[in-house]
């Protein structure tokens, strides 16, 4: 499909509230596939739908982007642990039970460079559509629920440095706003 561009924090588009997907249909899969493709090549494992400047309540999860749990049983072990299947869309998801907190620090495709510990839910159970309209809900835990709770409050226009102190969070919004400014006039910039 396509690669779309990652917007940078503080990137108006990271504030919108993502509207309900009415109709799963062909731009909806279409729009989840871009976000499969604009997450592997940024190298991530979650890509909310805002983040491309899409205001739709849809998200993508995939915490073996690699493959490595293949070859890697200890990793394997902790994927399933952690309720982590393989690949996975979400349309507009919901939590319908949590419980439990844990601190984990999280990166974000949007704040390139970037990691904060922050606090979420340990455990969660979700509601969703997947790609092809389908309902389902799963329960999942550790690192798969803190990336199910990081991609959802993209969808509500809150990115995870907004955890952060005032201070801290001056600091990153510098960072990126140079970082933009470098990658605008053709620099590449090294993260």
């Amino acid at each position: 499909m396509a690669v779309r561009k990652i917007c940078i924090w503080p990137d108006p588009a990271l504030s919108e509230i993502a509207t309900k997907v009415e109709v799963v249909d062909a731009s909806v899969q279409t729009l989840v596939q871009d976000l499969f493709d604009t997450m592997y090549e940024a190298h991530g494992v979650g890509l909310a739908a805002t983040q491309v400047a899409v205001a739709q309540r849809a998200l993508v999860i995939d915490l073996d982007p690699l493959a490595d749990a293949v070859h890697d049983s200890e990793y394997a072990e902790q994927l399933e642990a952690w309720g982590f299947k393989g690949p996975q869309a979400f349309i507009n998801p919901e939590i319908i039970a949590s419980s439990g907190s844990i601190w984990w620090e999280e990166g974000c495709l949007s704040v390139p460079g970037i990691t904060e510990k922050v606090k979420r839910f340990d455990e969660i159970t979700v509601k969703a559509l997947d790609a092809k309209g389908e309902v389902f809900e799963l329960s999942a835990s550790g690192l798969y629920a803190v990336a199910i709770q990081h991609e959802m409050d993209h969808l509500e226009g809150k990115v995870f440095v907004e955890y952060l102190s005032k201070l801290k969070r001056d600091v990153v919004k510098r960072k990126m706003l140079k970082l933009k400014t470098h990658t605008d006039d053709g620099v590449e910039a090294a993260l």
